[in-house]
């Protein structure tokens, strides 16, 4: 959709709660609106998932007394081909894990990382000093 990028960049603090995870999510939609790729084309519905599924584990795993989450977007790679989307948290001692198994078909939970590795090229985490830790998946923007 671009044919040329400067450095893209937004982040935001937002609650560690269900309606920070929600703005998480509509902010993302609008956030990538402003920069051309609008609410209904792949790459704006594809990165709305993904930050749904880390906000809610940020929400839901990564939550600390008194803390939020961060959400970050930023477009990287030699010709600005890639979203990187992260969130970070306030609790660096539960790092996300892969599942190994298929989730039981019945559960409400389980399948949000799985998700992720399917839409990013690449997804991983990192330590976020003192205590926290930064949950991050690349997604392609063409």
């Amino acid at each position: 959709m671009k044919t040329q990028i400067s450095t893209l960049r937004f982040t935001q603090l937002l609650s560690a709660t269900p309606r920070g995870a929600r703005l998480a999510r509509l902010l993302t939609v609008q956030q990538l609106d402003a920069w051309d790729w609008p609410p209904a084309c792949a790459v704006s519905e594809s990165a709305a998932l993904v930050v749904a599924e880390l906000a809610a584990n940020a929400m839901t795993h990564g939550r600390a007394e008194g803390r939020g989450f961060r959400l970050g977007l930023a477009v990287e790679g030699p010709d600005a081909d890639t979203l990187r989307i992260e969130v970070t948290d306030a609790r660096g001692d539960r790092a996300p894990r892969p599942r190994t198994t298929a989730p039981d078909p019945t559960a409400d939970f389980g399948r949000g990382l799985l998700l992720v590795e399917a839409l990013a090229t690449r997804w991983g985490w990192e330590p976020w000093l003192p205590s926290g830790k930064t949950v991050w998946a690349c997604l392609p923007l063409s």
